[in-house]
């Protein structure tokens, strides 16, 4: 299916809210939490699927204290998170009373249109369905989804890249204590081995790592700076649930997104990040602390796998 915008000129839907409480009686913000958090997001009534869905929704929540939320639920068939982060910051911009965007959006869309006919060029395993022979889908049926948040200060992502290296070098006979090893593979590798194994799976079980990465920067030619739709690209690797492997899921990261910063004339934020994951596989990578150097791994488990990812971060 092909998806298009009608343009009507009706604009988003806005919707102001007030709060009978305190920003802080929120509780803890560092956490996707759908069943406080997602009272500060405006969802349509009854709409079942994506057609029946606005592109946006943004919601305006203020507290007693003085405060206030702004929620936004975006669609990514819109746009990908770069695009989002660029479009919040320029509406920042514009509140202040810019009178020009520092990043103007470039709405050309075209540059992405598949050939005519579309030629297919290599496959696409990223795309391809894996038997769930581990049946997780009755673990995540017959139990709550929990989710929590894991921060890795520089001193433990430090500890989890000494961790990868030398379990590589043992793995191949080598001494890899002088290779190279980025923060993001390292840590992407702990938390598929360990959801892996919180899991359960099967030894058998094929299993599948995608990456969303940005492309704008790898495309031939490059695309424009500001483009405003989706650059992105998956990645993938697949394996089966070796012990020393693990399990199957998407990483994405926001770490190098700068909701942070988004000023609408008071300052900037005191918090930003996601109301719920977009899916049980997700596990997303933000950026946390005042220096941005820390990372929080946010994730969605069954409550008893949960735990025993609880054990394993525990180890670190």
């Amino acid at each position: 299916m092909k998806l298009a915008v009608e343009l009507t000129g009706e604009g988003a839907v806005f919707v102001a809210a007030d709060a009978g409480c305190d920003l802080a009686d929120v509780g803890d913000l560092t956490k996707p939490d759908p069943a406080a958090l997602g009272h500060l997001v405006y969802s349509i009534p009854g709409a079942k699927n994506i057609l029946e869905m606005p592109p946006m929704t943004a919601q305006v929540t203020r507290f007693k204290c003085g405060g206030f939320a702004l929620g936004l639920a975006m669609n990514h068939c819109m746009f990908d998170g770069l695009g989002a982060m660029e479009f919040v910051n320029s509406w920042a911009e514009t509140a202040r009373g810019a009178v020009e965007l520092t990043v103007p959006p470039f709405l050309d869309r075209t540059l992405l249109r598949a050939r005519d006919p579309p030629v297919i060029s290599f496959e696409h395993h990223e795309f391809e369905e894996i038997p769930d022979v581990s049946d997780t889908a009755a673990l995540y049926a017959d139990q709550d989804l929990l989710y929590r948040s894991f921060c890795f200060d520089p001193d433990r992502l430090e500890r989890v890249r000494a961790l990868a290296l030398a379990g590589a070098g043992a793995e191949n006979g080598d001494d890899l204590v002088g290779g190279r090893c980025t923060t993001f593979e390292a840590l992407s590798g702990l938390v598929w081995r360990a959801r892996t194994r919180a899991l359960g799976l099967a030894p058998e079980q094929r299993t599948k790592l995608l990456f969303a990465v940005d492309g704008r920067r790898r495309f031939e030619p490059p695309l424009p700076r500001g483009y405003f739709g989706n650059g992105i690209v998956l990645t993938n690797a697949a394996t089966r649930a070796r012990p020393s492997l693990a399990s199957t899921l998407l990483i994405t990261t926001w770490s190098r997104l700068a909701f942070h910063g988004a000023d609408f004339g008071w300052g900037a934020p005191a918090m930003s990040g996601p109301v719920t994951l977009p899916e049980k596989e997700v596990i997303l990578f933000l950026a946390h602390g005042e220096e941005r150097k820390s990372i929080n791994v946010l994730l969605g488990l069954p409550a008893s796998a949960m735990d025993a990812f609880q054990e394993l971060m525990d180890e670190i």
